[in-house]
């Protein structure tokens, strides 16, 4: 048995989950452009790293509480 955290979804084709399967965490990211990427990580400060340089602060200019609301929910898995 295994946790499941969405980090967000705009739609059917645009969200991010996080599965905790014991130590293991599996980040899946679906969008429409790329398709479903995998990402699998054995700890929660390796997954916080990626998070951080995946979702960084100049992408999200005008956007800041977008961001800060995906990182914070991240912090929450």
């Amino acid at each position: 048995m295994f946790k499941k955290y969405e980090i967000y979804k705009t739609d059917k084709y645009n969200m991010l989950t996080v599965e905790v399967q014991g130590k293991t965490l599996i980040v899946r990211e679906i969008s429409d452009q790329w398709g479903e990427e995998c990402h699998t990580f054995v700890s929660r400060p390796q997954m916080m790293h990626w998070a951080e340089n995946r979702f960084r602060p100049e992408s999200y200019v005008g956007k800041e509480q977008e961001r800060e609301a995906i990182i914070k929910a991240f912090k929450e898995v």
